[in-house]
């Protein structure tokens, strides 16, 4: 059988050239069917894969899955069964639907109409039930433009950004879906000629460019994960978008960090693309200096190549592309953001989202956030429509997409988009 990375594997289902979803991809979610039944599936092309149906039919015999484990509204059932099986569903999956593979699902013609639907009968849903919800601070070169705009230009990190990946712990109550609408927060905010804060709507609505990933548990409390086993516990990859507000957040996060400026939305794909389907995309990230502490040992191609880029479409107009930038960048990889989360003894549980922090790049049509596109509102960004930004107006839709890219093979993501509604009103 050939491996589910093998560039050269084709399906005998029509697969766009430019689909982010190719044989070599076969991501997993969680869809609600026509008939209003909710089940886990993939994804081939425009085609949703019921993955209930194919288990009930005995598509996944040999394979140690639990009763019902595809029959859930949520992933966490499947990230419970380990890599072992999530590597076995995948090369399974892989076999049924390639030309050269077995014949069985292809040649069962009630088998097909039950298994495939055409992608837009389908309505995404959340892919994973998220107990817990951790956002990194991973970009050098955000966490420097950040810190020349608000601190010492001289001086723009502080002392431990090189040292260890920083994080903060964030609000899983309000992560949402792709396409769920957000509604612009209100807070209190003080700017600098204001001789008190002021309550209203925030007037900095801001985006993140991100790429997160979902754990299965981890070992118990007081153990923790080494950075060279950390891949074993990541079951696979979304896009992200954590919403900001950097009025309300600039004013509230001293002493201790992000609070309602960040957790009234985060955004995320619905698709989950598996570790091992990036494979072909791994590559070396940037040099560390310092050497970080032994148990944040960088291991071998610990980055992935992923191209991202951001959009604006205001209500009614056309999307303007605002960035491109490259999740490979990052200073600190998805191993060691796993094990310095676990260093300290803490535990993570089957279906915990980690987040890499906003994606930022070296160049200004590169940054992951309006925050530093327009460098805190002062280089506006003159739209396609021709109307300018600084930060959302209310019926922008702002849309992530990202892809890998090698051997004439493209894996993708898909996109995650919000759009943006206007703040509810407030009353005692």
């Amino acid at each position: 059988m050939k491996s589910p990375n093998d560039p050269n594997l084709t399906s005998w289902i029509s697969v766009s050239k430019d689909s982010d979803f190719p044989i070599q991809n076969i991501p997993f979610g969680v869809f609600e069917r026509p008939d209003g039944a909710v089940v886990c599936g993939s994804r081939l092309g425009d085609w949703a894969i019921d993955l209930s149906s194919l288990e009930q039919l005995g598509y996944f015999s040999g394979i140690s899955l639990p009763l019902g484990t595809f029959s859930s509204e949520a992933l966490n059932a499947f990230i419970s069964t380990g890599r072992p099986v999530w590597k076995a569903v995948r090369e399974r999956l892989s076999s049924l639907l390639s030309v050269d593979g077995d014949s069985s699902l292809r040649d069962h013609l009630s088998h097909r109409s039950e298994v495939l639907i055409p992608l837009d009968k389908v309505e995404m849903h959340m892919p994973v039930m998220v107990g817990d919800y951790t956002d990194f601070y991973a970009s050098r070169e955000h966490a420097t433009n950040v810190g020349m705009m608000f601190r010492d230009p001289s001086n723009a990190l502080l002392p431990n950004w090189l040292h260890l990946p920083v994080g903060y712990h964030g609000r899983s109550s309000t992560l949402v879906a792709s396409g769920t609408p957000v509604i612009r927060p209100n807070g209190q905010r003080k700017g600098p000629n204001d001789p008190d804060p002021v309550f209203g709507p925030s007037t900095k609505l801001d985006f993140e460019l991100e790429v997160g990933f979902f754990t299965t548990q981890g070992p118990e409390i007081g153990q923790w994960i080494p950075s060279d086993k950390a891949e074993e516990y990541i079951f696979g990859l979304v896009l992200f978008n954590d919403w900001s507000a950097r009025d309300i957040q600039q004013w509230e996060y001293v002493p201790l960090g992000p609070f309602l400026g960040k957790n009234f939305a985060s955004s995320l794909s619905p698709w989950v693309v598996l570790l091992d389907a990036l494979t072909p995309f791994r590559t070396q990230g940037p040099i560390q200096n310092p050497t970080p502490l032994p148990y944040l040992h960088q291991p071998e191609n610990s980055h992935v190549d992923i191209a991202l880029q951001v959009s604006i479409a205001p209500e009614g107009g056309a999307e303007t592309m605002i960035s491109q930038t490259n999740f490979k960048g990052m200073y600190w990889s998805m191993a060691q953001q796993l094990a310095h989360h676990t260093v300290n003894g803490c535990a993570m549980e089957i279906g915990d989202l980690l987040a890499s922090g906003t994606i930022s790049g070296a160049t200004p049509d590169s940054y992951g956030s309006l925050l530093e596109l327009t460098w805190n509102g002062t280089k506006p960004l003159t739209l396609s429509d021709g109307s300018q930004r600084t930060f959302l107006n209310d019926g922008d839709t702002l849309t992530l997409r990202g892809h890998c890219m090698a051997h004439g093979v493209r894996i993708g993501f898909g996109e995650v988009t919000g759009k943006i509604l206007p703040a509810k009103e407030w009353k005692a």
